[in-house]
């Protein structure tokens, strides 16, 4: 990997992680593009610890709310219906799913599943689901209206996100907006939910790239670079989406996600591109 690389990549980390797009895809599609060998799962995913810190920071204090209510609550019976304990619950079993299949399919995510032909028709079927979700969806409940049940169906529906080209943000945000969330507190959960099982795969890849013995191409320095680069961009796009959702629906991502897989898909027929 070259600096120049490195640089790319984490823009398109950041700007590809929370818009409902697929970032998976496009740290696939954008080299395959360019000519330069895929990067791999477990640089995708140290990245994204980049853009997880962005989330960090940019909902700390509902983050804040959340931990401190959610303690506070296992000695306090009273608080245990407030919607930031409710969150705290939603927020840890919603994470089992992606946590018990990720650990199962783990050499499948990493090898099988990079593949073009998949991301490009994954990324037009999700595009479609996306594109029901929104325009079937009543958009008249917000985060604390969910159920244990129904914080539980957007956790399993994160965790077909595993899939390259589907999108972690576009699952759980289609699944929210099916259960009639508005949709910007359908990104907001999404955005949320998507912490525990990010960290947790970033350091867990993190380990073992600093176990692993590739010094001659100094990776970790450019992993750090378009890590801090993913972060930079990513907190940007947290802003502005949750600013376009309040006036506008999906039909951009909708849209973007039908051109780009048609291309994968033709560009990979006709030989120009490498599964």
């Amino acid at each position: 990997m070259s600096l120049i690389e490195a640089i790319v990549l984490g823009i398109v980390q950041g700007l590809t992680e929370f818009l409902p797009i697929s970032s998976s895809a496009h740290q696939m599609i954008v080299p395959a593009f360019l000519g330069w060998p895929d990067p791999g799962a477990a640089f995708t995913a140290v990245t994204q610890l980049g853009t997880e810190a962005a989330v960090l920071l940019y909902f700390r204090r509902d983050l804040w709310a959340i931990v401190t209510t959610w303690l506070r609550a296992l000695r306090d019976p009273a608080l245990r219906s407030t919607t930031d304990a409710r969150l705290g619950w939603y927020l840890i079993v919603a994470t089992i799913p992606i946590g018990a299949l990720g650990l199962a399919f783990e050499h499948q995510i990493e090898n099988g599943a990079r593949n073009l032909w998949l991301v490009g028709t994954v990324l037009i079927v999700f595009a479609l689901i996306l594109g029901y979700a929104d325009r079937t969806g009543k958009h008249s409940r917000d985060v604390g209206a969910l159920s244990t049940r129904e914080g539980i169906l957007i956790g399993v529906a994160q965790a077909l996100a595993l899939v390259p080209g589907v999108s972690r943000s576009g699952a759980t945000m289609s699944a929210g907006l099916l259960l009639g969330l508005k949709r910007p507190d359908a990104a907001r959960f999404s955005f949320l939910l998507a912490i525990p099982a990010v960290v947790a795969s970033g350091l867990f890849e993190l380990v073992g790239l600093l176990s692993g013995d590739e010094a001659g191409d100094d990776p970790l320095g450019y992993v750090a670079i378009a890590t801090l680069i993913s972060f930079v961009i990513g907190y940007a796009a947290i802003a502005w989406l949750l600013r376009y959702l309040a006036t506008h629906s999906v039909r951009l991502f909708v849209a973007y996600r039908i051109a780009l897989g048609a291309a994968v898909l033709a560009l990979t027929a006709a030989g120009l591109i490498s599964a």
